[in-house]
């Protein structure tokens, strides 16, 4: 029998307490929670190393989507385990391995620039090797940059022809100004976010995902409930999900599912699985309503968003059950808890 989560077409609450004029939901809101919800109950699933298919829901099983937390996705994973603590500690070079790995977001690039230089470092990098090595990648046709993110090629700033060189005068420029203690002197996420955004190539969505990506590391340690920032994708996904927003942004409305979660996964009688005892924060909100915009695409087609995109690009291909040491930033406090 072919499954899809539920779509209640009148969802029965929405807690609210302000004075602006509130969202109204449209039929596609509780999809919204049963999604997060049952790609939760798969992460644990895959963590616990049950056998695949990890749920009845056909569209889940097909094609690829994140996680309902951010730091547990694949990419994310790598991140904190193989580039941010792993190196040296101090602040420019744990900003050095960071903003390198996060510009082209690809794993296969940073183990190629591993293999050719060994552990990465701001103290032997040289810009000549490290463009050889990526022109060499570009030349073979082997693709550089992950296909998550647009990234402005910064030519009109740094006047390099090809894209990887912009960007790697950008890390430079920014060492060179000193902003990993910058960073370490912003008092909030929101000023932080605006320092990178000062940058060429780093635009609104990009600003959100690095200083989200920095936080996991010590250079900083927001909150993840003070700051957001939504994306294209998520924009879709509110947009898909309410069909009035009354006197709400897109941020507020993140900050409305975050701050009400616990509620609403209650009112549809959802026994959601946090990520050990830590809810989802306002990032996961936001990603959460991307993957809800591409799911709806093959659940209801009829609900348009912005973008009008009606398919689903990434299928999804189980490569076995091989279980994964999921490691989270230690000021979460969760990784002891998860070991025991």
């Amino acid at each position: 029998m072919i499954e899809t989560l539920e779509v209640n077409s009148k969802p029965k609450s929405l807690l609210i307490i302000s004075k602006k004029l509130k969202p109204k939901p449209s039929v596609a809101y509780d999809t919204y929670w049963r999604f997060a919800a049952e790609r939760q109950n798969i992460f644990f699933k895959r963590v616990n190393g049950e056998i695949y298919p990890w749920t009845k829901d056909y569209i889940l099983n097909q094609y690829k989507f994140t996680n309902a937390y951010r730091a547990s996705d694949r990419v994310s994973q790598y991140l904190i385990k193989n580039v941010i603590y792993r190196g040296s500690q101090n602040p420019n070079e744990i900003f050095f391995r960071l903003l390198l790995f996060k510009i082209f977001n690809r794993i296969s690039t940073w183990e190629v620039l591993e293999s050719e230089f060994g552990r990465i470092s701001l103290k032997d990098y040289s810009f000549k090797r490290y463009d050889r090595v990526l022109s060499e990648l570009m030349r073979n046709k082997i693709p550089i940059y992950s296909a998550a993110y647009i990234m402005a090629s910064g030519r009109s700033t740094f006047g390099y022809t090809r894209k990887h060189q912009n960007h790697l005068k950008l890390i430079e420029s920014m060492i060179k100004e000193n902003v990993p203690n910058q960073l370490r002197y912003c008092k909030t996420m929101n000023e932080a976010y605006h320092l990178l955004h000062s940058y060429s190539t780093i635009g609104d969505f990009l600003a959100y995902q690095y200083v989200t990506d920095i936080n996991y590391s010590t250079l900083t340690n927001y909150s993840e409930m003070e700051f957001v920032k939504a994306g294209p994708g998520a924009k879709d996904g509110i947009a898909k999900c309410f069909k009035d927003f009354g006197g709400y942004s897109f941020e507020d409305i993140i900050r409305l599912m975050a701050d009400n979660q616990e509620r609403e996964f209650d009112r549809l009688n959802i026994d959601f699985r946090n990520l050990w005892g830590r809810n989802l924060q306002l990032i996961d909100c936001q990603n959460i309503f991307c993957e809800v915009d591409k799911y709806l695409r093959v659940a209801n087609p009829e609900i348009s968003g912005y973008s009008k995109r009606t398919r689903i690009k990434q299928k999804f291909t189980n490569q076995g059950s091989e279980p994964i040491e999921f490691y989270f930033p230690p000021k979460w406090g969760i990784n002891i808890i998860k070991a025991k």
